[in-house]
């Protein structure tokens, strides 16, 4: 008889198919105000976070990026404008440049419909981007086929996150580069007090408030304080076969962003 993998949900531990399915469930519960959420619980600092992330990736015309665990858009729509920005200077060059092809998978589909209302409503003009439902542990994708892989926020809530960095390698090319965005551990005992008193007294506090959901927002805060430190996930991209990986803490460690190359 195999033995049962377990996988975190909070401060449970549940069978990984279980936590795939639970997770499921919060970020449909969360989708129509999740944007919303992240600017408040953040005061807008997510945005700078990701700024740097997307600015780091530095996609280029012509590449195949994937967006995984991409929600709502935000990543996808910071990079089809940085993408868009450097063919612009390459055409103005003379030389023919190609759209950036940035392919959002999620694996909840009220994540997307909600990435895609928000485009609709603004009216965006988004050529360079695509979305479909996936799982980041089986990308329906070749070996070798993607020139960058970008995961924000969402490795934390996979079911085995080893399995999706392994599958992140496995569809890079050969010197595609990998980068995840995700919350961390504050280097400082004194911030990581601070930050721990308003991550359980007042997140779950605001989704109940805010999106009526205060089981949800527990189970987000709860999901960062058990995800790997940066050291230890640094690790977990080495043992995937990524080499050069290195790791960048924004706001004392609070966020991290990691990165390698296959």
């Amino acid at each position: 008889m195999s033995e049962v993998k377990t996988s975190p949900f909070g401060f449970r531990d549940v069978e990984q198919r279980e936590k795939v399915a639970l997770v499921h469930g919060v970020f449909r519960n969360v989708a129509a105000k999740y944007d919303l959420m992240n600017d408040v619980m953040s005061g807008g600092v997510h945005h700078l976070w990701k700024d740097a992330a997307c600015a780091r990736l530095n996609p280029q015309p012509g590449e195949i990026i994937v967006d995984c665990a991409g929600g709502t858009g935000d990543i996808a729509r910071r990079l089809a404008k940085l993408a868009r920005q450097a063919k612009a200077r390459r055409e103005m060059r003379g030389h023919e440049a190609a759209d950036a092809d940035i392919r959002i998978i999620d694996y909840n589909e009220a994540m997307i419909m909600a990435g895609r209302d928000k485009s609709e409503k603004k009216g965006l003009y988004e050529p360079e981007i695509s979305w479909s439902v996936g799982d980041a542990m089986n990308l329906a994708l070749p070996d070798d086929s993607i020139d960058a892989y970008i995961i924000s926020f969402g490795i934390r809530n996979v079911g085995d996150v080893q399995a999706a960095i392994d599958e992140a390698y496995r569809v890079l090319k050969p010197g595609g580069r990998f980068f995840c965005l995700e919350f961390s551990h504050p280097e400082s005992p004194l911030v990581e007090t601070v930050y721990e008193a308003y991550s359980f007294k007042l997140i779950p506090f605001m989704g109940k408030l805010i999106a009526n959901d205060r089981d949800s927002y527990q189970y987000l805060v709860e999901s960062i304080k058990r995800f790997p430190d940066q050291e230890t996930f640094r690790g977990m991209m080495q043992k995937a076969g990524f080499t050069r990986v290195t790791y960048t803490n924004y706001s004392g460690g609070v966020c991290a962003l990691h990165e390698g190359w296959k």
